[in-house]
This record gives structure tokens, C-alpha cells and sequence, in this order.
């Protein structure tokens, strides 16, 4: 049986190349690198190499690059480290949880906050971001790219809009980091926050760009890494393998993968009836596809696909044991059997037009199958 993996909004495989430059800082290079003595310097240069090359990518200065143990901890960071009691912070209802929980447990601190709604093909207007802005907003937080439906934001737009108001303007790029421009000058973002597992490196190592002068505090205690912002002994064989991945970036041409992602959808198209595309067909991920599929429980697609060797999502991985649908979707304005029935298909650089013929052909089986067996 063939093992076939289209569900790389949740991670990607750690590319060899990758694992390669961290091996040796398992077990060689093994230092701490806040210690003083030698070993410690050579784990300490490795980190700041790595550094300069995420600097570079993201056309920031050194001591604007923070590691952190992921996305997630970036955005609590960038988000609870920002605002108190009393003040208004802006986002979206199509946020990652690791934006939208902790903007729910600031607002039983005492900050307001206010959740935009997109347009029904995912993307966010930009005159509903600036209606809501008052006199105590102090945060404006929308994602870059979504994670379910792969819409893109106009964030460049956005944070022009609020450059000449005393607002800090924050954006989760995880999704993007690997296929759309980072200038963090070009997109008039103060914080950004990225992760290494989506983008071929390796999991539990992320990154959030803080723009010198932004009053970011620390939310954790303990330590003064990371210029005292964010506390805990460095995961250099993490950080090593992040630089090289986001050094890889640079090199690749995802227009084979959009290629790839256009004939997905096209043979789908061609296969099966009553299917939507969720989502702006232009303005997305050129790897991502999330489809609903009428009269089918994607639950039931997704365990039938495994079955035969291929892996979907029905949606965000850090939400898949929850068979509430997706608020993403619904924010769209979806029914709940659409959002039930929906697929995200997400592909990567090593994905073949012979793997995605396979998924089609066992996708039209199971749809059949489970269209016939419904009442």
C-alpha cells in the first residue's frame, strides 16, 4: 500500500538536509549555550549563525529575532506580553487557537477584544479592521496566511493603515513563512511569529520577530536568554536546524507545487459533483486546497483515506480531537453539514502527480461509497 502524506499545513518532514547540520549538536556540540567555557561558545556561535540567517530572510536586525519553542508561545508572547487591563486589541474569528484561546483568557483579565469577520472568500476587509479601531486599541493581530482554508491577508495594506497610529500590529505567519515575501519592513508588521516544523525543519523551535522599540514584557520567568524576553536554556540543535530550513527557502520554486495543487483541484472537479472550493481561489497558499464535500462527513473521508495510505485534515490540527466544526469555516458563513464534509489538502515540495491520481481515485471510491450508505 502506498503511504501518501497531503497534510502539510500540520507539518512537514523535517528535510534531510536539515537534520543533517543538526546531528552534530546532539552529541558533539552538545554545550549550553549561555556557559562561558568553550563548549558553550561553540553552541553560542552556532546560535547566533543562525540568527544572522533568519535576520537576513526576514530583513530585520539581530537582536529582533527571539527563538521560542514554537508558534504558539510566540503568539502568547507577542500578545500577552503587550496589553493590560483596559486596553482593545483587534484580530479576526479565523485565527489560529493559539491567537483567538489567549485573546479569550485576556477578556476575563479585562481586555477588550474584537473578533473581525472575513468576507465569504476568507479574506478580511480593510475597512472593517480600521471601523474598529479606538482610542484604547493597542494591538492589531491578524494572520498572515489561514491554516485551514490557506486564504492570504492583505497584511502589507493593513499595517499601512495604522503606521502613523500609536498601535503595534502583529502577525501569525506561520503558514507563510514558506511560499510569500517576509520583509517585515515591506509588510509594516512590529511582530511576527513563525514556527520551524512548517516549513521542513524541525518541531518545537519558532521564531517572533520583535521590532526594536516595541514594549513587548516577558509572560515567563527564570532566565535571561533571548535578551531577557524569553527565559530558558536554547535549543540550539532546534535553532540550528531552523536556520538551515528557512536558508532552504530561499532556494525553492513553489510554482510546481501550486502546478500540483491546480491539477488536485481540477481532477476533483472532474470526479466528483457538489463539491465547493472554502476560500479565494487566487488569493491562497499555492499548496493549499480545503474543499466541503456534500452528503459526506469529512471525518469519515479522512479515517477511509488513511485506510488506503493517504493523510488529509479536516481541519487545524490543534483542534482535530474536537468535533465541533471548524470556526473557521463557519466564519465563513458554511452550514454545519458543509463544514462537516469539508477536506484540507495541503501538499509539499516532494508530493508527485502520481500520488495525487492515487488520493483522487480513492477519494471518488469513498465518496461513492459513503454517498450510497447515507439516508
Amino acid at each position: 500500500m502506498q503511504k501518501i502524506y497531503l497534510d502539510n499545513a500540520a507539518t512537514t518532514q523535517t528535510d534531510k538536509e536539515v537534520l543533517k547540520v543538526m546531528e552534530p549538536f546532539f552529541c558533539d556540540i552538545f554545550g549550553n549555550a549561555s556557559s562561558l567555557h568553550s563548549f558553550g561558545q561553540e553552541a553560542s556561535k552556532a546560535v547566533e549563525d543562525s540568527r544572522e540567517k533568519i535576520a537576513s530572510f526576514l530583513n530585520c536586525e539581530l537582536e529582533e529575532v527571539i527563538f521560542t519553542s514554537g508558534a504558539t508561545e510566540a503568539n502568547n508572547i507577542a500578545i500577552q506580553g503587550l496589553v493590560k487591563e483596559g486596553d482593545h486589541i483587534i484580530t479576526t474569528s479565523i485565527e489560529h487557537p493559539s491567537v483567538l484561546e489567549t485573546c479569550q483568557y485576556l477578556e476575563k483579565k479585562g481586555i477588550e477584544v474584537t473578533y473581525v469577520k472575513p468576507k465569504a472568500n476568507g479574506i478580511i476587509d480593510l475597512q472593517d479592521v480600521e471601523n474598529e479601531i479606538k482610542d484604547n486599541t493597542i494591538l492589531i493581530s491578524i494572520m498572515y496566511a489561514n491554516n485551514e482554508i490557506g486564504t492570504i491577508q492583505p497584511i502589507k495594506e493593513i499595517g499601512e493603515i495604522i503606521k502613523d497610529k500609536n498601535i503595534v500590529f502583529h502577525t501569525d505567519a506561520v503558514q507563510a513563512t514558506n511560499y510569500l515575501d517576509m520583509d517585515v519592513e515591506k509588510l509594516n508588521v512590529d511582530m511576527l511569529s513563525l514556527s520551524g516544523h512548517k516549513i521542513y525543519g524541525p518541531k518545537g523551535i519558532g521564531v517572533l520577530f520583535v521590532k526594536k522599540g516595541t514594549k513587548v514584557r516577558k509572560i515567563q520567568h527564570g532566565g535571561h536568554q533571548e535578551f531577557k524576553l524569553r527565559p530558558g536554556t536554547l535549543n540550539v540543535p532546534g535553532i540550528v536546524g531552523l536556520g538551515k530550513a528557512i536558508e532552504l527557502i530561499k532556494t525553492r520554486d513553489n510554482a510546481e507545487v501550486k502546478e500540483l495543487r491546480d491539477y488536485t483541484w481540477k481532477l476533483i472537479l472532474e470526479k466528483i459533483d457538489n463539491v465547493k472550493l472554502n476560500g479565494d481561489l487566487e488569493q491562497r497558499l499555492s499548496n493549499n486546497l480545503n474543499v466541503s464535500i456534500v452528503g459526506v462527513e469529512g471525518e469519515a473521508l479522512l479515517l477511509g483515506l488513511d485506510m488506503v495510505g493517504v493523510a488529509v485534515s479536516t481541519g487545524s490540527a490543534c483542534s482535530s480531537g474536537s468535533l465541533k466544526p471548524s470556526h473557521v469555516l463557519m466564519s465563513l458563513g458554511l452550514s454545519h453539514e458543509e463544514s462537516h464534509g469539508s477536506l484540507r489538502i495541503s501538499l509539499s515540495k516532494d508530493n508527485t502527480k502520481e500520488e495525487i491520481e492515487y488520493f483522487v481515485k480513492k477519494l471518488v471510491e469513498l465518496v461513492e461509497k459513503y454517498r450510497k450508505m447515507a439516508p
